[in-house]
């Protein structure tokens, strides 16, 4: 286990690596999500239709919100352990 800057405790430097692994797998999917998307539907215009997500995109939009979700959890997590 690794133990960065200098902490002494476990615990905390094993929830600093995976807040780290969930940040950047976070910042991934949304690059992926946003890829091929102009840049007036990116920013809430071009919403004339409803398109409903399948395959692929509906299983990257909900690994987003999980990991949405887990980044929040060990944030929080981080802060009280402080």
């Amino acid at each position: 286990m690794l133990l960065f800057l200098g902490y002494n405790n476990p615990m905390k430097s094993l929830l600093l690596t995976i807040q780290i692994s969930v940040s950047v797998s976070l910042i991934i999917l949304i690059l992926i999500q946003a890829k091929g998307v102009g840049l007036g539907r990116a920013w809430g215009g071009g919403g004339e239709f409803y398109k409903s997500r399948r395959g692929v995109e509906k299983v990257i939009f909900n690994l987003t919100v999980a990991l949405g979700v887990l980044f929040l959890a060990s944030s929080v997590l981080n802060l009280v352990l402080l």
